[in-house]
């Protein structure tokens, strides 16, 4: 509630186009203020609003006008250090009414206005008119709310409310008046009546029309009574035009005629067209037009007007209805035997006579009209005082004059003149504008004591001038007996005012547009402080700010107001310490040290009052680590933090909100936004998401922020204005506007073309320029119609291309260049297959296209052989085998030649090698490694280019299972001309045979004799299975089951344990030899109890032992074992599971061997004379050039069982039985399917490298 002297305050946000305007309450026990709901008002045409309220709004203990300022204007605060309120932040600013603000007898806030100025170029004004009186002490009536002046029932609502509150002491009793006479809304069972209200509600119905008038409300007790001002409802009946039977009308062609529509009244805005049947509008212009009236005017007719569907409709916006008249039929007879129409002098058809007097509002629209006819169809022009008006004013096709919203100086003498070759007319518009009333000095309630005296003032101005007249609770002055005062001309005056001299008058000024009334409240009233504030509250504050703490009196007359400290009851004079006139106490800057017990003495001639109350001093709230400027990709996620101390007591008050762009970030607006605690994420981030981002701390005391600026990094935009400039036979340079490059700098432009004729549809890269240019300079192809367009890129990526430029065909030319890529192949060792690269469409340069291929035997022909072709092949028949060629390829069109083509050696085709590698020798290097070496096939032999060598190996027996012999192959290429290399991977204690053979590009050659030999024997494979079991207090028992692979023969076990102690450390490592294949447990003896043991086991054979197998157990402790466990049984099941594995094994090693491999080899023309080189460098064996520092590593392939072994090309899968098949440039494409896969020297297949 607020009270005489207290500070209110009030905020405006700016939120699109409309003001939001908060009115702020003091400070209670609850926060720091407390608002009242929103006001809102359009702000377009600012600069045009009216003086008038836009809005009102009432509490029960405050009623507030919210109204517009015609100019903005500064506001001063006495007895404060104010300056101007300009410039303002766009966010909520607040500031303290007036604390000097006047008030009468009864405490109603007087009519103090003013206005306050923004940045922003608008001003709002605060009314505040309401005395605030304590409904604790007994007071006259206060309607605090009311309907508006005007109402409209509209039928689309179920009912209708009229409105009437108020409050004061007694409860106030209301009736109402119907046009002047009282109105029992108790006769009326259909009225809805609102408990402890002057408000009803009349339901839609039948009847409600006879509810329709002027209203006024009346709220009284025994000290008074208020009068509302009057409230027009409006019941408005359905409007329609009457049915009736039109006869046609007949006109002759050139002569004037008039439609009338005759529209039904009814609530305004109205709305009147012409329009046909099939709703098709009436076509207007000069010479046919609609009128205010809503006729249809025809200057002249014409033949062409003839038809029967002309229909007048009205549409009534308010009630939301459209009416249509009787179809009107117009004949307009031909004149066509008269040889010419005679003119005719302008008359006018709307308005009549030569003057017309107009009388209007200020503020309503003035709208002046002259239609007139004549043959040709006049002109109107208008004047006003002989001087033409703007031509904005003139509408229906010069016809009309409109002034929206006029005003006292648009009064005055108006003429039109209608004129055509013939003559002219004109007429006379005597304009006055007039004004309903507006208070020029405004009666204000008052709050008096006895003996005092009271003037009320009441003086309005308006045109005509208002009259004033004065009641006093509801009845004229002079008829009421309360009153026992004096009316001096339009000034109430009571001199020695007693208590029964209160009551409400009411002021009123009439005149023919409208009547203002105010309600005075007069209260004269003698009474001892009474504090409202509650007695022993407990006010908080925080370090540093001002400390409010209220002590809200009422009394008359006003009493004197102190505050005391503690127990101390002298008054406080410090200076941080200020006494309000509304009694609060004012703390600056407190501190800790200001926090204890206060006390407020209020006195006065009637008695005194006090009360005290406590404030606590907190911590302030500080923002310690505020968010930071981010520059994000869009589509990654930003991450901003803030962290914040603040008073632990005010824990349950403190939040952490985010503002975006000075809007709070709602999770349920904003999808992609996740807040908690103090992080702020922003996940897939877009344009749409950059901006100034706030963090906001705040608790019950106080608010702190920190703001962070969010950039995000995107795509450049598409350039713009692309344009061709320089058109140069196949030359032309394209310009363009970069497009907004979204934070991140443009590293580039991709210049791509499409062209119609091959490709259509299709773009394609032309042209990369750097981001600082702005144009390139493009080479193009003839005889094609181009469009190009532009893309930029930055580090963020590739933006959108441009829009395409318009075509650009280029003139036909010769071709600007050769097939590429020229060579030969040779499926048969007589024939040889010239191919090359054709030209791509584009690059034909013109019609016509064909290929010129020129070819000779190198060192026998010097004649070129010469053919033109239109494919890009050609085939030589009869060639020798494998030798070198001159070949050249020209490319020509109906436009001439490409430019002298490049001189190319080719081959012709390749033949099987004729011979296979002698002295084939290997050397056992370890138990899975031998080196093999020969000597080279001579060139002439290879008939073809040297693609390598094949080393195939086959393993015949396992020397430790002699019974079955084995049929396992696998295979290793070596590439190039080399004479040795290394097989890895070999099994231990086994015997092989081994062949080699060479290859070219045609297949594989002959093989050489095979070669026996026999691997020693290895260490053994790791066990499988290790177990330690039948744990005692100083044994366990240790099971093993042998490895699945020996590689030799089985000498016994190495067994080793050592104790790991309780920080995982290990002891020494003790050594147990068993002898003996067959021993597969052990029991470890004389162990200490409860400790843990690691066991490791390797089988061992005469080479050595193979890598151990681990397990972890741990003793007992003394007195207590583990069951024991049968051994044999263990072990039966761990023989089983080593079957198992071993069935496992042996099945993926089938399923390896039916898998092919790639082989491959250098491009055979490009290492064709680096091998003949090298044949010439080393007679017999050319090896690979870095085969010394780094063995070249081939893969064994796994082979099925063959039994046929001929001297084939090897086939694509590395089998040795089916004919090889290379690809076109001679290579094998090195990946085969060993035993472990991929082609590399790993533990999956046998490696070879030469040695």
């Amino acid at each position: 509630m607020v009270h005489p002297g207290d500070r209110v305050g009030a905020a405006l946000w700016l939120l699109g186009d409309s003001w939001e305007v908060l009115v702020l309450l003091p400070a209670g026990p609850n926060g720091p203020v407390r608002h009242l709901a929103p006001l809102s008002h359009a702000a377009a045409e600012k600069s045009k609003v009216s003086r008038s309220p836009l809005l009102s709004w009432s509490r029960e203990d405050l009623t507030v006008e919210v109204a517009t300022c015609r100019r903005p204007v500064t506001l001063i605060m006495r007895n404060m250090k104010w300056s101007q309120l300009t410039g303002l932040p766009r966010a909520a600013s607040t500031f303290p009414f007036s604390p000097d603000l006047s008030f009468s007898a009864k405490g109603h806030l007087l009519g103090s206005s003013f206005c306050f100025s923004l940045v922003f170029f608008s001003a709002v004004c605060f009314h505040v008119l309401s005395m605030d009186i304590p409904l604790e002490v007994e007071q006259p009536p206060t309607i605090t709310h009311h309907s508006p002046r005007v109402s409209v029932a509209s039928p689309l609502d179920d009912n209708y409310t009229l409105k009437c509150t108020a409050r004061g002491n007694p409860e106030p009793e209301f009736r109402w008046t119907k046009n002047g006479r009282r109105f029992d809304l108790s006769q009326d069972s259909g009225l809805i009546k609102e408990d402890n209200a002057g408000s009803f509600t009349i339901p839609n119905g039948n009847n409600i029309t006879q509810f329709g008038g002027s209203y006024r409300c009346y709220a009284s007790n025994r000290l008074g009574t208020a009068v509302s001002e009057e409230i027009e409802f409006i019941v408005p009946s359905s409007p329609k035009f009457p049915k009736e039977t039109i006869d046609p009308i007949e006109v002759e062609e050139g002569q004037p005629v008039t439609l009338q529509c005759n529209p039904p009244s009814g609530i305004p805005p109205r709305m009147i067209y012409w329009m046909t049947i099939g709703l098709k509008h009436i076509q207007q212009d000069q010479r046919v037009s609609t009128g205010l009236n809503g006729d249809l005017y025809f200057s002249n007719t014409v033949e062409g007007d003839t038809r029967t569907d002309y229909c007048c409709f009205a549409s009534f916006l308010t009630i939301r209805t459209i009416v249509q008249k009787t179809a009107m039929a117009l004949v307009v007879r031909s004149r066509r035997n008269d040889t010419a129409f005679s003119l005719r002098k302008p008359s006018l058809m709307t308005p009549p006579g030569v003057q017309t007097e107009v009388h209007l509002v200020k503020g309503e629209d003035l709208q002046l009209e002259c239609i007139a006819e004549g043959l040709p169809t006049p002109v109107v022009n208008w004047t006003k005082y002989g001087e033409e008006v703007p031509d904005h004013s003139i509408t229906n096709y010069g016809k009309r004059l409109v002034i929206p919203g006029v005003s006292e100086d648009d009064g005055g003498t108006y003429t039109c003149m209608a004129t055509n070759s013939a003559g002219h007319t004109t007429h006379t518009f005597l304009v006055t504008v007039e004004e309903p009333p507006h208070w020029l000095v405004k009666p204000e309630s008052q709050l008096k004591t006895t003996g005092s005296d009271v003037e009320l003032r009441c003086s309005a101005a308006g045109r005509p001038k208002p009259k004033v007249t004065w009641m006093l609770n509801g009845q004229p002055l002079q008829e009421s007996p309360a009153f026992r005062g004096q009316l001096l001309k339009n000034t109430v005056v009571l001199h020695h005012v007693k208590p029964n001299d209160s009551g409400v008058y009411q002021c009123l000024a009439s005149n023919i547009h409208g009547t203002l009334l105010v309600n005075v409240n007069v209260m004269v009233l003698d009474l001892a402080p009474l504090i409202l504030t509650e007695a022993r509250q407990k006010y908080e504050a925080v370090m540093g700010t001002t400390a409010l703490m209220p002590c809200r009196v009422f009394s008359s007359p006003p009493s004197n107001i102190t505050w005391a400290r503690g127990d101390s009851v002298d008054s406080l004079s410090d200076e941080k310490f200020s006494v309000q006139k509304d009694g609060s106490l004012y703390i600056h800057a407190v501190q800790k040290e200001d926090a204890g017990e206060y006390t407020c003495f209020s006195i006065n001639s009637e008695g005194n009052a006090s009360i005290s109350a406590t404030l606590d001093i907190k911590d302030a709230t500080k923002i310690v680590e505020p968010p930071q400027n981010l520059r994000v990709a869009r589509g990654s996620t930003a991450e901003f933090v803030c962290r914040a101390s603040y008073d632990k007591s005010l824990t349950q008050s403190f939040e952490m909100l985010w503002e975006k762009d000075e809007e709070e970030i709602s999770l349920n607006q904003y999808p992609r936004h996740f807040a908690k605690g103090n992080i702020l994420q922003i996940s897939n981030t877009s344009r749409a998401d950059q901006g100034t981002y706030k963090c906001v701390v705040r608790t019950s005391l106080d608010q702190v922020l920190a703001s962070a600026l969010l950039i995000v990094l995107d795509v450049p935009d598409a350039p713009e204005d692309l344009e061709l400039y320089n058109h140069e036979n196949l030359t032309v340079i394209l310009k363009w506007v970069p497009g907004e490059d979204h934070n991140s700098t443009i590293t580039e432009f991709i210049v791509e073309y499409e062209e119609s004729q091959w490709e259509p549809g299709t773009w394609r890269e032309l042209k990369r320029v750097p981001g600082n240019q702005t144009q390139a300079l493009l080479d193009l192809h003839g005889h094609l119609d181009y469009q190009f367009r532009v893309s930029a890129v930055s580090a963020i990526g590739r933006g959108a291309p441009s829009r395409p430029t318009e075509k650009y065909i280029t003139p036909a030319a010769a071709p600007d260049r050769n097939p590429d890529n020229v060579k030969s192949e040779g499926n048969l060792p007589h024939e040889m297959i010239i191919r090359w690269e054709p030209l791509l469409p584009v690059e034909h340069n013109g019609p016509g296209l064909e290929y010129k291929v020129s070819y000779r035997q190198q060192g026998v022909e010097d004649a070129w052989q010469e053919y033109m072709v239109k494919r890009h092949s050609i085939v030589v028949k009869n060639t020798p085998t494998y030798v070198p060629y001159d070949v050249k390829v020209r490319a020509a069109n109906e436009l001439g030649w490409a430019p002298e083509p490049p001189v190319h050696t080719v081959y012709s085709g390749e033949d099987l090698p004729a011979a296979a590698p002698a002295n084939v020798a290997v050397t056992v290097l370890n138990s899975n490694k031998i080196h093999v070496s020969w000597t080279p096939v001579p060139v002439h032999h290879v008939q073809g280019l040297l693609g390598g060598y094949k080393v195939q190996i086959s393993r015949l027996w396992d020397l430790l299972n002699s019974g079955k012999p084995l049929k396992e192959k696998e295979t290793a290429l070596v590439s190039g001309n080399v004479s040795h290399t290394t097989v890895l991977d070999l099994v231990p204690f086994s015997e092989y045979n081994l062949t080699v053979a060479v290859f070219n590009g045609r297949g594989m050659g002959p093989r050489s004799h095979p070669v026996t030999f026999k691997t020693p024997e290895g260490v053994p494979e790791k066990i499988s299975i290790l177990r330690a079991t039948n744990a005692q207090s100083d044994t366990i028992t240790l099971v093993w089951s042998p490895p699945l692979k020996a590689h030799g023969v089985l000498r016994g076990y190495l067994l080793q344990y050592q104790m790991v102690n309780d920080t995982a450390e290990l002891e020494n490592l003790h050594n147990v030899s068993v002898p003996g294949s067959d021993s597969t447990q052990w029991v470890f003896r004389d162990l200490e109890s409860i400790s843990r043991y690691r066991f490791y086991v390797s089988a061992c054979t005469r080479v050595g032992c193979g890598p151990p197998t681990s397990e972890e157990s741990e003793t007992t402790p003394e007195g207590s074992a583990v069951k024991s466990e049968s051994p044999n049984h263990w072990l039966i099941g761990s023989m089983c599971a080593a079957v198992a594995l071993t069935l496992v094994a042996l099945v993926a090693c089938f399923v390896r061997r039916s898998i092919g491999g790639k082989y491959s080899v250098k491009e055979k023309d490009d290492a064709r004379s680096d091998l003949q080189s090298q044949g010439k460098a080393n007679n017999t064996s050319s090896e690979y050039s870095d085969s010394e520092e780094k063995p070249l590593q081939a893969s064994l392939s796994s082979i099925g069982p063959d039994s046929e072994e001929d001297s084939g090309g090897m086939g694509s899968t590395g089998s040795e039985d089916e004919d090889g098949h290379f690809s076109e440039d001679g290579s094998f494409i090195g990946e085969y399917a060993g035993r472990g896969g991929a082609a590399s020297a790993d533990a999956n297949g046998a490696a070879v490298a030469p040695q």
